[in-house]
């Protein structure tokens, strides 16, 4: 059982921040995520998407945003489940709740934030007849151990940042490396495009533009794949020990629909005019996964409801504690693991 003082269910931007609030609050926090890494789909889908909208910065790749929000929280140390979805809730008779994962991983916390962004991300499958045969056969919808692709035949199907940027990087991996695109210009970032370009002039990638996986080949696992190029409607066989197809994840809100919160139109309501918290006392619902009148679907939006739900949890954790706010460039940042961030000088002179 591994315990916790705020469980965090998704590890996006604004789950990664309550980490932070929570900490300047003495509060240990763990996330749980169904993607294999921290950051939702800032990491998994646009890691090269600028944005334009987070105060202090005129513009910061997506992929980078999570990183300096990882190195945020270092000092408190929070802990991760990632890699499997939070399946099922219990309350205990001492008011706390059990969160269990699909893989049988349980956590035990007097609080639950739902921080998932727009729900639990589902692959977005091509319509390939015999793809389910595959599965976890030579056919995977997500990369989570590039490792496995040490000297094999991949052959990669999309057109976004992740299949460009997962194209480049396995070149230094597999033994063959095919893109394969429907289009002949891709939605990507542009420098991701041209390094792919790059690396087919260099015969490090086989680019197959505009072309199909119409069809899977093998017995007891992925051997080929059968393609079909767009302006000749002609069809060839290229062998392949992997094929992943990256068009892309689905959000659903999935099994936290069934916890018995209030849900509208597929997100959870709160009550914004106090802590952000559901219609069941100690679970709450930040960022994204959230509704409540004006509602804006905004990291920066998402940053503010998880301040104010880490203060509503303190009190909820302590009801006989009062919590006297400190601006950090006075009191700086205390870490779990002993170190602190003092503020500077000039800084507590000048407020002082």
């Amino acid at each position: 059982m591994i315990k916790t003082d705020i469980l965090i269910i998704g590890a996006g931007p604004t789950g990664l921040f309550a980490v932070f609030e929570a900490g300047l609050l003495k509060l240990k926090c763990h996330l749980i995520d169904a993607l294999p890494q921290p950051g939702g789909q800032c990491s998994e889908i646009y890691p090269k998407k600028p944005i334009y909208d987070i105060p202090g910065f005129p513009e910061v790749l997506a992929g980078d945003l999570v990183k300096n929000l990882m190195e945020q929280i270092k000092p408190f140390q929070p802990g991760f489940t990632l890699g499997e979805r939070a399946e099922t809730i219990e309350k205990l008779d001492d008011g706390s709740f059990v969160v269990t994962t699909n893989k049988g991983t349980r956590h035990q916390a007097p609080i639950v934030a739902i921080a998932g962004g727009l729900g639990s991300f589902e692959p977005r499958k091509p319509l390939i007849p015999n793809i389910q045969q595959f599965e976890d056969k030579g056919v995977e919808y997500i990369i989570r151990n590039p490792e496995i692709y040490r000297n094999k035949r991949v052959v990669l199907a999309g057109g976004g940042d992740s299949a460009l940027d997962w194209s480049v990087f396995l070149t230094n991996i597999a033994s063959e490396v095919t893109l394969i695109h429907r289009r002949n210009e891709f939605r990507g970032a542009l420098d991701s495009v041209e390094k792919v370009q790059e690396l087919k002039k260099l015969g490090k990638i086989n680019l197959i533009t505009p072309a199909e996986v119409i069809g899977l080949r093998g017995v007891d696992h992925l051997d080929g794949v059968l393609i079909q190029h767009g302006e000749t409607q002609t069809e060839e066989i290229i062998e392949a020990d992997h094929f992943i197809p990256l068009f892309g994840l689905s959000p659903k809100l999935g099994p936290i629909a069934d916890w018995g919160l209030e849900i509208e139109k597929n997100a959870i309501k709160v009550d914004n005019a106090l802590d952000y918290q559901t219609n069941i006392p100690g679970i709450y619902a930040i960022g994204d996964v959230n509704t409540y009148p004006g509602k804006l679907k905004l990291i920066l939006c998402g940053f503010h409801e998880a301040t104010l739900m880490c203060q509503s949890a303190y009190q909820r954790i302590f009801p006989n504690k009062r919590y006297v706010m400190k601006y950090t460039t006075v009191g700086g940042i205390d870490g779990f693991d002993g170190s602190r961030k003092e503020a500077p000088k000039s800084v507590i002179k000048s407020i002082d």
